[in-house]
């Protein structure tokens, strides 16, 4: 299981009702739904992963995040869930108060592109960086609005949202002993759980 799987898997209380927005393959909340009895939906708009939620066993809805959640009615579920996607919406700041008025608390994950080997990529070699995190060359990423530790804690201020909770991961050992100390600069990855103020 991925390790930021597993940290929002904590967070997710048991017998609940959860929404996966740009779910992917439908992997987490499969795992939701077997390890926390969770009764939940994903949203998801490519047809390859719809097709593989489908065959895990997830209720699935084709739909566009960046249209809006208008389909759904306020408070309707206990998590929003959104893992790796906020950085591809068009509007980072009205999807995250959408989540918030269907869900009483939402968790978001993002790559850090504050971390210190995007940092150097552009520093000294002068390329977007290219990493296991950030597979995508800059002309063919998905990725449209770059996100540091720093500039979502900013925004979460800015609509008065309250952090819950505050995780930082990534992979290698130093930069783990690190992570706490500067998140900014050793996090790969965040991942935020977040209420209205």
């Amino acid at each position: 299981m991925r390790i930021d799987h597993a940290i929002i898997e904590n967070w997710v209380k048991p017998n609940t009702r959860v929404l996966d927005l740009g779910c992917g393959d439908g992997t987490l909340l499969k795992n939701l739904q077997q390890s926390k009895a969770v009764h939940g939906y994903g949203l998801e708009i490519n047809s390859e992963n719809i097709l593989r939620c489908v065959a895990n066993g997830v209720n699935i809805v084709e739909q566009n995040i960046d249209e809006g959640l208008s389909n759904f009615d306020d408070q309707s579920f206990d998590t929003v869930i959104m893992s790796q996607t906020i950085q591809t919406m068009q509007h980072p700041d009205k999807t995250l108060l959408e989540m918030l008025r269907v869900g009483k608390e939402c968790i978001v994950t993002f790559p850090n592109f504050g971390h210190w080997r995007a940092r150097f990529s552009i520093g000294i070699w002068g390329q977007m960086p290219v990493s296991e995190h950030l597979p995508f060359e800059w002309f063919s990423t998905p990725n449209i609005h770059f996100c540091t530790f720093r500039d979502f804690d900013v925004l979460c201020k800015a609509l008065h949202l309250n952090v819950l909770n505050r995780e930082v991961v990534c992979r290698r050992s130093v930069s783990q002993l690190l992570q706490y100390w500067h998140p900014n600069l050793f996090g790969e990855t965040a991942l935020y759980r977040l209420v209205k103020a």
